[in-house]
């Protein structure tokens, strides 16, 4: 569904990303793991075109996609959540869901005019569809509630409910359980198993947390320096000598009889 061939972006004399290349699978969910500057979330802003690679291409179901501006990535039916939220926070939890659907009619100045009619019929339809996206992720009880007076879990879950409006086919995460607690990261690792399973989207995402990354994905890619060091199942990057040594430590490393 996903290639990355060949990017490489520069920041001045650092080179953030360094020919990159790898393939997500249509219906995984892929983990990309390494350490802090590993390149993991510049490659997630030139996937979503938050910058211009330098070089290399992406391509989505086979077609190019590479330096298109994000608005244009997010209509292509790709979507993305950040590590640390971006909630609207003045914005009930209800209304941030209402707002991600494009091309609403009440957006054009004259049709809440001449056509009052159509903007109630879809907005009702928008509200029902969130409605629906907060039960998924049981939100329902704090639709009315301010976005900002979330817990960080909850926002988490919020940013997962705001992608499943758009109607995505893929969707990044970056390091979503970060901040969350064990109770609520159940939770996002079971909407994300259901959303994959059910509805066929496709994941990528980042995190720390290599349990969650062991018990949830599959393949697993690991970056370091920019580049893709070596990609597998679980068991395999947890017996890769150069995985255990540089990324998850002694406590994955398997005893020897």
């Amino acid at each position: 569904m996903l290639e990355v061939q060949d990017l490489v972006k520069d920041f001045g004399g650092l080179r953030a990303v360094n020919r990159c290349s790898f393939a997500v699978q249509q219906g995984t969910i892929t983990g990309l793991i390494g350490p802090n500057g590993a390149g993991k979330t510049t490659l997630f802003n030139l996937i979503t075109g938050f910058y211009k690679p330098d070089s290399g291409r992406v391509l989505f179901k086979g077609r190019e996609i590479t330096g298109l501006p994000p608005h244009r990535i997010f209509h292509k039916r790709i979507c993305r959540t950040f590590q640390i939220p971006r909630e609207f926070g003045q914005m009930t939890v209800l209304e941030n869901l209402m707002l991600v659907p494009a091309g609403q009619l009440g957006e054009r100045i004259w049709n809440p005019l001449f056509r009052p009619w159509g903007v109630r019929r879809q907005e009702r339809a928008i509200r029902d569809k969130a409605l629906e996206v907060l039960e998924f992720v049981e939100l329902i009880t704090l639709k009315d509630e301010y976005a900002k007076n979330l817990s960080g879990g909850q926002k988490k879950l919020l940013e997962l409910a705001r992608t499943m409006m758009a109607g995505p086919e893929m969707i990044l995460l970056d390091e979503p359980g970060a901040g969350v607690n064990r109770t609520l990261l159940k939770r996002l690792v079971s909407y994300i198993e259901r959303l994959c399973q059910e509805e066929g989207v496709t994941f990528l995402l980042i995190e720390h947390d290599m349990d969650l990354v062991m018990h949830l994905c599959n393949p697993v890619i690991v970056m370091s320096e920019g580049r893709k060091l070596m990609e597998g199942t679980p068991a395999e990057v947890q017996q890769d000598k150069r995985v255990l040594e540089a990324y998850l430590g002694g406590q994955y490393v398997a005893t020897e009889s």
